[in-house]
């Protein structure tokens, strides 16, 4: 919501996001999830890079 009230968001955007410093990573196995209000929720699986 904040986005959409300074920029105009077209279909095809991608909104980016940086990391906060005293972030570590991912452990292999995490799961992490991005929830869009009415649209749904988006999860993905964190595996190790062979």
């Amino acid at each position: 919501e904040y986005v959409s009230n300074t920029f105009t968001l077209l279909p095809g955007d991608i909104i980016l996001t940086g990391t906060p410093s005293g972030v570590g990573l991912l452990p292999h196995g995490s799961e992490v999830s991005v929830t869009i209000e009415g649209l749904g929720t988006l999860t993905n699986k964190v595996v190790r890079n062979v």
